[in-house]
């Protein structure tokens, strides 16, 4: 069987990357690391709880789903007509798991033998879908209680309070497992209808990272996909205005410290323009307020924050944000003092010296991702999302991030219009 093929490969370290464009549709992505003993494989698709509107090539409307249906799917694969699927692992000492995020499905396993039977479990199930009315009945019972956990969890209360403070309209707001009044509109025949959308293999890759050779993954893909037709997929969301919903939204619950998170509402960017965004934000918001930068030092000696404090980005199709948050009796105060120090800086300029120091670490971490078969596999999968760029174009990227671009980062993504401040305060105090 003929292949076309596609090698990347890191410059700095000479690493490769095999990409088989598999005649089935699916994309396979290899790379091969014969000094070490185990393997991992991902098999992903790009449907997450944010697609709940979308349409094919051939359609004329677009079809609209209830909200935590890409989550649900993804707990009954696990289940064929005959057998659980993780006892199948087990059975060969392969570990397995799945996740569903807002824009992927990922599910995987790792083995230090039988690498090509743990990967016939993988393709096998993940194409073989089987829902009935009483298997679906039963996992809303499940997914139901798991949803009520969710609501009992400060940390992921403050986070999709965040996101409702800052979008309007994108389903980024919705929790990924949905809600208990949405799960329980989803029938066999809205799975079916999801699964033959999202799981056609034009949509999907195939990961495999460690101790495994191309060849050796191609003999069991060339067996067991089962070819697709690309029908044009189309996922569609609402226009999503550049303003935030409200500046500052607050709930109390049962917490012994104040928690907070506060985002910047950003312009979302594609593919490689993403990744480049989201590492000079990453960068731009540890000059401004990382451990490293004197407001962090002056926060945590005025103790208005502690060691729970962080600076992160995220990002994805339709949505881009700056997040910072933690612990804080004072979290009003913690913005104000950001937002002074976010203006001062656009008119002095940032610390250039720990600019560069956060560049070259963030470089560091970027090649060292790479250095074992599990940092590897996931950043295989991320570039394949990230509309299919190279796996290595991570570090390429920050080589070429400049104080420059820092600045501009800072004039353009750090407005003060466009921040909310998430509160969740303990009960019987003020929010």
């Amino acid at each position: 069987m003929k292949y076309e093929t596609t090698v990347f490969t890191d410059s700095r370290t000479g690493d490769t990357c095999t990409c088989i464009h598999h005649p089935s549709g699916l994309e396979i992505r290899v790379m091969e690391q014969p000094d070490f003993s185990t393997a991992h494989a991902q098999f992903g698709t790009k449907y997450g709880s944010i697609n709940v509107r979308f349409r094919k090539a051939k359609d004329t409307e677009f079809t609209e789903v209830p909200a935590g249906i890409a989550h649900f799917l993804e707990h009954k694969l696990f289940e064929n007509e005959d057998c659980d699927t993780f006892s199948l692992f087990n059975q060969i000492g392969a570990n397995a798991n799945a996740y569903t995020s807002f824009d992927r499905t990922v599910y995987l396993f790792s083995c230090s033998d039988r690498f090509e039977k743990g990967l016939e479990i993988l393709l096998d199930f993940v194409q073989k879908p089987y829902f009935t009315e009483q298997t679906v009945a039963k996992e809303q019972g499940i997914i139901a209680q798991e949803i009520k956990m969710y609501l009992d969890d400060a940390g992921d209360r403050v986070f999709y309070q965040l996101l409702r403070g800052l979008y309007h309209n994108h389903p980024v707001t919705i929790d990924i497992a949905g809600s208990v009044e949405s799960i329980a509109q989803i029938t066999p025949e809205l799975l079916y209808t999801c699964y033959r959308t999202f799981y056609n293999l034009h949509n999907m890759v195939l990961c495999c990272t460690g101790n495994i050779t191309a060849q050796r993954v191609l003999e069991v893909a060339d067996r067991l996909l089962i070819p697709a037709e690309n029908e044009g997929l189309e996922s569609a969301f609402l226009p999503e205005p550049e303003t935030i919903v409200t500046p500052y939204a607050a709930t109390k619950m049962a917490v012994g410290k104040t928690m907070f998170m506060l985002g910047f509402k950003s312009r979302p960017e594609r593919g490689e323009e993403e990744l480049r965004a989201a590492l000079i934000s990453m960068l731009t918001f540890a000059a401004i307020a990382g451990p490293a930068s004197p407001l962090y030092q002056k926060l945590m000696a005025e103790e208005l924050i502690n060691d729970t404090f962080t600076t992160d980005y995220f990002s994805g199709d339709g949505f881009f944000c700056l997040l910072a948050g933690g612990e804080s009796d004072d979290p009003q105060a913690v913005e104000d003092a950001l937002l002074a120090e976010i203006e001062r800086a656009k008119t002095e300029g940032l610390d250039a010296a720990l600019f560069e120091t956060l560049k070259r670490a963030a470089y560091g971490e970027a090649i060292t991702a790479n250095y074992s078969p599990e940092g590897a596999v996931s950043t295989l999968v991320d570039s394949f999302m990230t509309d299919r760029i190279s796996p290595f174009a991570r570090g390429e990227v920050l080589s070429k991030l400049t104080l420059a671009d820092a600045q501009e980062c800072l004039r353009e993504r750090f407005r003060a219009d466009r921040v909310c401040l998430s509160v969740i305060a303990p009960d019987g105090t003020e929010g």
